[in-house]
């Protein structure tokens, strides 16, 4: 069972940047769709980025053109750039791929905070 464990959440400053990364235990060359959710203290669960096999991308609303996703085979590692980040982004951050079924990862959490 391939595994999936982000890391690269911690705290930051309004309008800072952060690069979170979801690392498999094995091949993502295999992976369907890969992506990221987040889920804020009292917000609803939100899909934030996604990525297709053929590295299309698309993005929430709330933060297309400041988050940009990718995905290195080569590394089997999915990563989340966060750039000009607000309050409002604090969540904790799941990644998630999709191979015969959806895997998670366990989460990181993403404080935005002065």
């Amino acid at each position: 069972q391939v595994q999936l464990v982000e890391s690269g959440g911690g705290l930051v400053e309004p309008g800072g940047s952060l690069r979170l990364s979801c690392a498999a235990s094995g091949s993502i060359s295999g992976f369907g769709d890969m992506g990221w959710w987040r889920q804020a203290p009292g917000k609803p669960r939100e899909l934030v980025a996604t990525i297709t096999r053929a590295g299309m991308s698309s993005y929430a609303d709330s933060v297309d053109g400041r988050f940009a996703i990718s995905r290195d085979n080569a590394k089997n590692t999915a990563y989340l750039q966060m750039y000009r980040l607000k309050p409002e982004d604090t969540a904790i951050y799941f990644c998630y791929g999709d191979l015969r079924a959806r895997l998670w990862g366990r989460g990181t959490q993403v404080t935005v905070a002065s």
